[in-house]
């Protein structure tokens, strides 16, 4: 945590998806409180996110959130000195809502409001916890929305090394889910079952891993495999629940190992033996388990954040904005701006995109 010697209390509001987030964080306390309104009960009937319903429910309950909040750690309005909001990527009306009441807060109240990138903030989120991040690493930032790598040489130099070039890994697990009458979300879905399955009965393509120094990712051929093969299954009557497990297990493997490989190949290339894994991907165990022993092997090592801050959460956001409001980073003029498909790489270029 950056310490000044004047004491800076900051909100954070995250709305890019749908979690409904708020907290304070000081400068020299560090993480005061914060609190999460998960909306996964709304959209488990849907089997995935409803945008326009994601959008509704913020609107609904991020003022009341940030109420609470305050109040149950005997705060006001006027104890905060600038407002953290996250202005991208992640659905535009989800964004919207949290510039909007960031913005008009921070005006009514004479104080700084700072757009924060939502996924410079999972890669900065193990600080939370008190780890100093030992800089250069390499991140990888895997949730429902977006599997990327990115060389960090220091706050704010990002190079990005490889992205998904059709699903997220996320969104591979929630799509796996679906297909074997899961619940949503997905990715703890296949995980449980995945525990009652056999390995090495069923194997799933691992797509871009034979390319040399290749570290983008490509997940939407893994989940065709696993439709062809229930469809398969389904025609000779033969899916039971044994082999919705071994599915789940072979699934799992394959998305578990595509996102290693690329991991271990970025260290190869770059020469950096510093990972940091961040995004609710980050809070599978098998991911967790196998990227420590794998990078073992290499001497390198790997840093987690606590599960409650791998998923979204305003924590976070109110950590990059504590950071960025330090270098003079704000939104002079209350701008509601926003941008879905912000790139990590040009958060701070003369060309960035908000």
């Amino acid at each position: 945590m950056l310490q000044s010697k004047k004491s800076l209390t900051i909100l954070g509001i995250e709305t890019s998806c749908d979690e409904t987030a708020t907290a304070v964080i000081d400068s020299n306390k560090g993480l005061i409180a914060h609190s999460i309104f998960s909306q996964v009960t709304l959209h488990k009937k849907f089997g995935g996110v409803v945008p326009e319903l994601a959008s509704r429910e913020h609107i609904k309950k991020l003022l009341p959130l940030i109420d609470e909040l305050l109040r149950s750690n005997d705060l006001q309005l006027k104890d905060i000195d600038a407002i953290a909001y996250t202005a991208g990527p992640g659905l535009v009306g989800a964004l919207l809502v949290g510039s909007v009441l960031a913005n008009g807060l921070a005006f009514s109240l004479g104080i700084p409001s700072i757009p924060v990138h939502h996924m410079e903030a999972h890669l900065l989120a193990p600080i939370l916890e008190g780890d100093d991040l030992q800089m250069p690493f390499i991140a990888l930032l895997v949730s429902g929305g977006h599997t990327l790598l990115v060389e960090v040489q220091k706050k704010g130099s990002y190079k990005l090394l490889g992205q998904t070039l059709d699903d997220a890994a996320g969104e591979a697990f929630d799509k796996g889910a679906k297909l074997l009458d899961l619940d949503y979300p997905g990715g703890p879905a296949i995980a449980e079952l995945a525990l009652s399955g056999h390995p090495g009965v069923y194997q799933f393509p691992r797509p871009m891993l034979k390319t040399k120094n290749n570290m983008d990712f490509s997940f939407s051929g893994l989940k065709t495999a696993l439709m062809y093969k229930i469809r398969k299954l389904n025609k000779k009557q033969m899916l039971t629940d044994q082999i919705k497990a071994d599915l789940a297990h072979a699934y799992e493997e394959a998305i578990v190992g595509s996102l290693i490989h690329k991991t271990n190949t970025a260290i190869e290339v770059t020469g950096i033996k510093s990972v940091v894994v961040a995004g609710g991907v980050g809070a599978n165990k098998k991911l967790r388990k196998n990227m420590k022993l794998k990078l073992a092997e290499r001497d390198a090592q790997v840093t987690y954040p606590r599960i409650e801050f791998c998923t979204d959460n305003a924590a976070m956001i109110a950590l990059a904005g504590l950071f960025n409001f330090q270098k003079g980073i704000e939104n002079i003029d209350y701008r509601i701006e926003v941008n879905p498909r912000w790139s990590i790489d040009k958060i701070y270029s003369a060309n960035s995109q908000l």
